[in-house]
């Protein structure tokens, strides 16, 4: 993979010939006894399948299953968990949007209703032209941060189920110039590149933009509480798993503008489990290490380890029961806030309520909701 600029471009995979698309039973992992959500069958059908994402999930065996999909002939995946169903493009179906940005093609009508529609190897490849569009694109409605937004790409090919102590963070040179990725894996003889959704929807919505880079506003209250909240906030020692390094630093941002100055964070579950786990040893008791670490908060799709895993470790394998943990992900739904509950959370919030985060760190640390 080379690099040009500050921006880097891919190599020429992107303009490689789209591969065509074979017959559904060349994808057996769409197949109604495979796994993953739903999947297209002839022109313009949907076929549901079963969902084992769930059962993965719950049970914090530490793995996940990603959808394989191509631009040209390069692989990329995303975590099922996001996808809703995979359709058929139909051109007649979008309506563009002017002054929208290059990759936002405009909105597409999927059974009655308008969703956004972003042309991911224009996003990917920003200012290289499209030398051949595939012959038979799809459509990956993906439903994340409490929105649901359509993903055009050239196929799809199937669903791997693998461990997240498998998927390989980006080095640190690359993900300087391609945050739009937040790891890898090998399956076969093929890398495939773990497409970070969470940081393109940040570049497209502007309000998720602003929810990244503004902190909370506090209640209207005279100055001398504000000035005794935000000491009380520098004296909590928080620790953040996060592997988004966009996300990541958006949260650092403002948790570090409303007072919470004692904060470290981490890149993956497994980095933050090892932070913990060093606390642990040095302590005589849970009590002596919450002197220390008063607070987690975690994403759920990470690298190495993902929060749920890293949550239901602390809880058994540590024994850590009074230790505060929130959840903070995109993927936060009624289903899921109850698993994180399952494995321990002290409560869960959906990307991008940063404002939310704050009240609830106030909450559990400082007693109040600030």
């Amino acid at each position: 993979m080379t690099l040009e600029g500050d921006e880097g471009q891919f190599p020429d995979f992107f303009h490689a010939t789209p591969r065509s698309r074979q017959p559904l039973d060349h994808y057996p992992d769409l197949q109604p006894n495979g796994c993953g959500p739903k999947a297209f069958c002839g022109e313009n059908q949907i076929m549901e399948t079963s969902v084992n994402q769930e059962i993965l999930l719950e049970s914090g065996t530490n793995e996940m299953e990603i959808l394989e999909f191509y631009l040209g002939d390069q692989s990329f995946g995303i975590n099922v968990q996001k996808l809703r169903e995979i359709i058929q493009y139909e051109a007649e179906k979008t309506t563009v949007l002017p002054q929208s940005l290059p990759s936002v093609m405009g909105t597409y009508l999927v059974r009655g209703q308008s969703i956004n529609l972003v042309h991911l190897k224009k996003h990917l490849n920003p200012g290289q032209p499209v030398s051949q569009e595939a012959e038979r694109p799809v459509v990956l409605v993906c439903q994340f941060n409490r929105t649901v937004t359509g993903f055009l790409v050239d196929d799809v090919n199937q669903i791997h189920r693998i461990s997240w102590q498998d998927v390989q963070p980006m080095a640190p040179f690359i993900d300087k110039f391609r945050p739009r990725f937040t790891g890898s894996i090998q399956v076969g003889n093929r890398e495939i590149l773990i497409v970070d959704l969470e940081h393109i929807l940040t570049e497209i919505d502007p309000d998720i933009r602003d929810a990244l880079v503004s902190c909370p506003a506090e209640k209207q209250v005279n100055s001398t509480k504000v000035e005794a909240l935000q000491e009380a906030r520098g004296r909590v020692h928080l620790m953040l798993a996060e592997d988004s390094a966009i996300i990541r630093s958006g949260i650092e941002r403002v948790l570090l503008g409303a007072g919470y100055s004692r904060l470290q964070t981490f890149v993956d579950g497994e980095k933050c489990y090892k932070a913990i786990q060093q606390l642990h040893r040095q302590a005589a008791s849970e009590e002596e290490l919450l002197q220390q670490l008063h607070l987690l908060v975690t994403d759920i799709e990470m690298p190495q380890m993902d929060g749920l895993t890293l949550c239901r470790k602390i809880r058994e394998e540590l024994g850590l029961k009074k230790l505060p943990v929130i959840i903070f992900s995109s993927l936060i739904t009624e289903q899921m806030a109850a698993r994180c509950e399952r494995v321990g959370a002290d409560g869960s919030i959906s990307k991008p309520q940063i404002p939310e985060l704050v009240a609830m760190v106030d909450k559990l640390c400082l007693g109040n909701g600030a």
